[in-house]
């Protein structure tokens, strides 16, 4: 089953162009390509972190032992912070 036809493409085609304007359209799809290549390599670098991740050290390993825990402390105000960390 095609989605979407010949004929529907031109009507679209149509629209974008009564929309945006002849002048502008090159504009717009330049945009759409940049924004497409950087949310491709984003989740190509999200995914190397990912895979990087889950064959890095296990809890139990002397190498987990060597790296010094995290914490994150929220900012004052902030919807995490306890009434402590609050500035008055």
């Amino acid at each position: 089953m095609r989605i979407l036809s010949p004929a529907s493409l031109l009507i679209v085609a149509v629209f974008a162009v009564l929309l945006f304007g002849g002048k502008r359209l090159p504009d717009v799809a330049r945009g759409l390509g940049r924004s497409l290549r950087i949310l491709k390599s984003e989740g190509k670098a999200l995914r190397g972190e990912f895979a990087a991740g889950a064959q890095g050290p296990t809890a139990g390993s002397p190498a987990a032992a060597a790296e010094p825990e995290r914490v994150v402390k929220a900012a004052p105000g902030a919807p995490g912070a306890s009434r402590t960390d609050r500035v008055a």
